[in-house]
């Protein structure tokens, strides 16, 4: 099992997270938007570089 694909993993399952968190408040018209704001961009982040690393990590078996 390969380290660089089990934490891309994980680092998409928290930006998916995220980016729920962040959903759900703004459609529940939570007023600290700049929170919200920083989550979501924090989730982005964690969700394509998650994306990337599962994608271009080659399985060497």
């Amino acid at each position: 099992m390969n380290v660089k694909r089990v934490f891309g993993a994980v680092l998409t399952i928290l930006g998916v997270i995220s980016l729920i968190y962040t959903g759900y408040e703004l459609i529940n018209k939570s007023t600290s938007y700049t929170s919200l704001i920083v989550i979501g961009v924090i989730g982005l982040i964690f969700f394509f570089s998650g994306i990337s690393l599962v994608k271009n990590t080659k399985d060497e078996a």
